[in-house]
């Protein structure tokens, strides 16, 4: 096959994968329908080596992870993330309770390798799964590595509709005590400070034109190599993951000064970087034969279903302290399963079937939305890397 033919058929996927997606206004996720596609083009024409043919070896993959997760810090900002500690404490709470969970009972069940695989890629990002993915292969864990983008194809499915029966059952009390007068405020519904823009401050100086898509490139080159050379240097007295320390980096990066918010994008390499990462983890279903996907289709139930269980109850308790209704904090644990854009879609969906009255969508809107859009980006930045990869080290 063609390298050109091989790229064709990639994105080919891939594009329809979104487009299923919007057409079905997210309720079929994308990774979905790319994955089963790949499934059945491995299973009759695809070599096994396509995506490399492609022009997609692992070093490129690499340079990926790095630069994609030093942006992930850039858009984090304390400003808003003390506006939201609770829901960042209910978020954490959920997690905990899906891994406690999945790390006993789960244990018990499926093994220890199982649940440690398991746990990043079910309550995390695309890049926890890809970590996973890496690290069980390179254990010979060869089914785990599939599991593990399994595990990240069909979270989803279970996310969507239990936040969505959530939010309904959230939104329609909050509507009730709106219309009786009890709740008068609405809230704004704005985006997190973690999206807006911050000041560039190491380069006030710097004329616009020369802050040119090379120079984006090199700047965050260079903090994503900070952060590689900080682990090195640590080696020896603790074991941190470099990209962890990418995500610390890119955080402190953005605070002083030296990268600006959401850099890979305005540097326009985020969708080819998000490509990359997608064809690499799809790479791993290589191996998904029928027999495999058979064995390990009691895994991926038996995890789903207990770590939800861990996440409901975890979720609950902590809403109870935090006075926080336990529909709002299990939804908010849930978007770990998805993240953003899917938890912005399904609550503007919800707060839409709800009322037609724009002040009432206004109050809806702003009770619902903050904690959602950081409970999802808590999730699926910070703990979802941080979880990969202290988790991965088990596994060596």
């Amino acid at each position: 096959m063609s390298q050109m033919l091989a790229l064709l058929l990639l994105t080919a996927i891939l594009f329809i994968g979104d487009a299923v997606s919007i057409r079905t206004k997210a309720w079929i996720p994308s990774v979905f329908v790319s994955a089963v596609l790949f499934i059945i083009g491995y299973w009759t024409f695809f070599p096994k080596d396509i995506v490399e043919i492609a022009g997609i070896p692992s070093v490129v993959v690499t340079m990926a992870i790095f630069l994609l997760i030093t942006n992930m810090g850039t858009m984090l900002s304390l400003k808003e993330l003390k506006k939201q500690w609770k829901t960042i404490i209910i978020a954490l709470a959920g997690i905990s309770g899906a891994a406690v969970l999945l790390l006993t009972i789960g244990t018990m069940i499926f093994g220890n390798e199982a649940m440690i695989v398991a746990v990043p890629p079910l309550v995390g990002g695309i890049v926890s799964a890809l970590i996973m993915s890496e690290g069980a292969q390179v254990a010979g864990l060869t089914s785990l590595s599939v599991f593990a983008i399994v595990i990240y194809v069909v979270q989803g499915f279970v996310g969507y509709p239990l936040t969505s029966i959530m939010l309904k059952r959230e939104g329609k009390n909050y509507l009730k005590k709106y219309r009786n007068g009890e709740i008068t405020v609405e809230a704004s519904t704005e985006e997190p400070e973690a999206a807006k823009e911050r000041e560039l401050k190491l380069f006030k100086k710097l004329p616009e034109k020369y802050n040119t898509n090379f120079f984006k490139f090199f700047r965050l080159s260079v903090v994503a190599y900070l952060a590689y050379l900080a682990s090195v240097l640590v080696e020896p007295m603790v074991t941190i993951h470099p990209y962890v320390l990418c995500l610390l980096f890119g955080v402190i990066a953005a605070s002083i000064g030296f990268l600006e918010p959401r850099v890979l994008e305005k540097a326009n390499g985020f969708g080819f970087t998000i490509m990359v990462l997608l064809l690499f983890i799809f790479d791993g279903l290589k191996d998904a034969t029928p027999n495999m996907l058979l064995e390990i289709l009691g895994l991926l139930i038996g995890t789903i279903i207990i770590g939800m269980i861990g996440m409901y109850i975890f979720s609950w308790i902590m809403g109870k302290v935090l006075k926080v209704s336990k529909e709002m904090a299990y939804a908010v644990s849930l978007t770990a399963l998805y993240g953003f854009p899917a938890d912005y879609i399904i609550t503007n969906e919800v707060v839409e079937s709800m009322t037609s009255d724009e002040k009432e969508r206004a109050a809806l809107l702003g009770h619902m939305l903050p904690p959602m859009l950081v409970g999802g980006f808590i999730t699926v930045t910070i703990v979802s890397v941080i979880l990969a990869g202290t988790f991965v080290t088990f596994l060596q």
